[in-house]
């Protein structure tokens, strides 16, 4: 969360004080995330009677629908050296029947299939081949071969479609979950077993169901449109993505010819209200807002990111906001006149520098695939640092025009009329010259400040980093946000598209997820990145705190100066009426005091304008809220460390990496709320 100025060892650049600094040839812009369309499928398994009745059909239509889809995406801009069946991934439980049949279509027409599985592949093989004896249920459990020929048909099925997927493994119940279901195999007459190994393992589908529907753009559903209750089922999975504002293409079994497209959970109200059949508007339009920026023609290539330039490092001319910091809001211990020039870190070295503790953690975990973390450089830590050294310059040259322009007006209205004291009118032309010549420099800065987009530049690189400065997180975990979640900007959303995109790209690690590997996670990369952002925050809302009473108590002193100087002048000229002191005299002073009657409301005025401009003190407050949430989310991340590794389960850790990724989003909204509206304009 760098809408301010991170603390040491957190930052993508770093302060010069005094230090000699090499020059810097441009790095290269990161290349733009690959365009691709990420589907999700869910459906009735092979033994659901709708799904049974009329299998040939369902695959007709799935075919069908897909091939709708590879037409519309067909029109995508691609990324360059990709093929276009590149552009789609399908994401699928890979149980028999529906998802197995989406999964062999896809691979016939070249897409990636991505399977995150609810156990792991073995538990996983035994449970979807449906044994009836404990024997080859605990053959498959052991990656064996079990003996009745339909199971081993069943589980080479599965497994086929497995050596061909990218597997995300859930893993951490397994043995808790294999365990259940062995027991519900040996006592097949015993309810109360075959209740509750249907309850837990309901509630692990439903945890790669909620991974399917956030990883992907648009959901594939077989369903009868019965019910939605059965936690992990497929209603339940198809109301949980019009929940998330995930479109879902809905294949009704009964009538697979019919298909439509639901959006919203009140779709689920009107199932039986409107007739559909093949409608390619519907998929076009699915596809088109997936893969354009504003849902419109223009392609993520074709962003500001991608043609912003790179400055390396920060110029004094642009320091006086970060100059206001720190004259009013740094402690004794540093020195107010600090040198205040940013080295930006480039995106070549992001890896080795500021992001390497992330990177060397995740090379670390346990059981996970170790080019998963170049990945997370490449598309998601280097497009971070070119983001955030653009904004980070985009910052100074907006926030600091701004304070430039507030100076510049004080000045110029002092400068005019300084002449008083000092020289004749006929010599006034000078000191007017002086004024005009800033108030030209305050019209420049505001026009070229305009012309330039400061302030949307800045506000759009900014989300951009910050959204992927917290994605490596998510990316572990193969958590990310639904389609529906993502924020809407009010002139554009591309800096939403190409984080989502971005980290898209990456996708689900060939992960096998275990309490070791969530333990490591939790303790960690969460903990460590949760605190340091607290910690950042507290900061933060202290110094701003500091910087708001200390420019309100000078621009407070200004104007009592500035009565003072009146209520003096006033009585020396009563003096004067009694003789008491010369008239001469206090007739000469007089314009003096003209002048700093002037002089320290102006400048008054102008302290409490940059304090206005800069909002220190609603800053303080929003950050200050950031860091008790986020301090909330660290005591439940310690509380969840101390438990055994039994009670370590996936859902908990990944709730706890969307708590704060929701933190997160809402400082954003915040911080956009209040300078929102602030744009570089005359201090008038």
């Amino acid at each position: 969360m760098a809408l301010g100025y991170r603390l040491p060892g957190a930052a993508a650049w770093r302060i010069e004080q005094g230090a000699s600094i090499v020059k810097q040839t441009a790095p290269a812009v990161p290349l733009p995330p690959r365009v691709r369309l990420n589907l999700g499928i869910t459906g009735h398994r092979a033994g659901h009677p709708s799904f049974a009745a009329n299998a040939d059909a369902v695959a007709s239509a799935l075919a069908a629908v897909f091939d709708m889809l590879v037409e519309a995406a067909a029109a995508a801009p691609a990324a360059a050296g990709h093929a276009a069946s590149d552009r789609i991934r399908l994401h699928s439980l890979l149980a028999n029947g529906t998802d197995q049949v989406a999964a062999t279509l896809a691979l016939a027409r070249g897409w990636e299939l991505v399977a995150p599985l609810p156990f792991d592949c073995h538990l996983n093989e035994a449970i979807n081949a449906l044994p009836v004896t404990v024997a080859d249920a605990r053959a498959l459990i052991e990656g064996g071969a079990p003996a009745d020929p339909t199971v081993a048909a069943h589980a080479q099925a599965i497994r086929t479609l497995s050596e061909k997927a990218q597997l995300f493994e859930l893993a951490d119940r397994s043995e808790f979950i294999a365990e259940l279901y062995l027991s519900k195999l040996a006592a097949p007459a015993d309810f109360a077993r075959a209740q509750l190994f249907a309850a837990e393992t309901s509630v692990r589908v439903a945890l790669a169901g909620r991974i399917l529907i956030e990883q992907s753009d648009i959901l594939v559903g077989v369903w009868d449109g019965v019910t939605t209750a059965h936690v992990g089922g497929t209603g339940h999975t198809i109301a949980a993505a019009l929940e998330m504002g995930a479109p879902v293409i809905w294949i009704d079994p009964a009538r697979p010819a019919a298909w439509r497209v639901l959006r919203g959970p009140e779709a689920l109200a009107t199932l039986g209200a409107h007739s559909a059949g093949h409608d390619r508007a519907a998929i076009a339009t699915l596809v088109r807002d997936a893969l354009f920026v504003d849902g419109g023609s223009a392609p993520t290539r074709t962003v500001m990111l991608d043609g912003e330039r790179w400055h390396g490092a920060s110029h004094a001319a642009s320091h006086a906001y970060r100059r206001i910091e720190a004259l009013f809001g740094g402690p004794a211990s540093r020195s107010r006149l600090r040198g205040l020039r940013q080295v930006y870190e480039t995106p070549a070295a992001v890896g080795s520098g500021s992001g390497a503790p992330v990177l060397e953690a995740v090379r670390a975990l346990p059981g996970t695939d170790p080019v998963f973390a170049g990945r997370i450089e490449r598309e998601v830590m280097q497009r971070f640092a070119w983001a955030d050294g653009i904004s980070a310059w985009l910052s100074d040259a907006y926030r600091g025009g701004m304070i430039v322009n507030f100076l510049l007006s004080s000045l110029a209205i002092v400068g005019g009329t300084a002449y008083l004291p000092l020289v004749g009118p006929e010599q006034k032309w000078g000191f007017a010259l002086f004024e005009l010549a800033l108030l030209l420099a305050i019209l420049f800065i505001t026009w070229f400040g305009t012309r330039q987009r400061w302030h949307s530049r800045w506000f759009e690189t900014r989300r951009v980093a910050e959204y992927l400065r917290h994605a490596p997180l998510m990316l572990i975990l193969g958590a990310s946000r639904a389609p529906g979640r993502w924020p809407s900007g009010t002139e554009t959303s591309w800096p939403e598209f190409y984080a989502r995109h971005a980290m898209r790209d990456v996708g689900l690690p060939a992960a096998r997820v275990t309490p070791a590997y969530l333990r490591a996670v939790l303790t960690g990369l969460l903990a460590g990145h949760v605190r340091e952002q607290r910690d950042y925050h507290t900061a933060k809302a202290a110094r701003l705190t500091r910087v708001h009473h200390n420019l309100d108590r000078a621009s407070t002193f200004l104007f009592q100066l500035a009565v003072a100087s009146v209520a003096i002048y006033l009585a020396l000229r009563g003096a004067a009426e009694f003789r008491v002191v010369d008239p001469e005299r206090v007739a000469h002073a007089s314009k003096l005091f003209t002048v700093l009657g002037v002089m320290f409301p102006t400048f008054g005025a102008g302290i409490a304008g940059i304090r206005y401009f800069g909002d220190f003190e609603r800053f303080a407050a929003i950050s200050e809220v950031t860091a008790q949430k986020l301090g909330s989310v660290l005591a439940r991340i310690e509380l969840l460390a101390q438990a055994p590794a039994s009670e370590l389960h996936y859902g908990r850790v990944a709730e706890l990496a969307h708590a704060t990724d929701d933190i997160v989003f809402a400082e954003i909204e915040n911080w956009q709320s209040v300078f929102g509206g602030k744009q570089i304009t005359v201090p008038v």
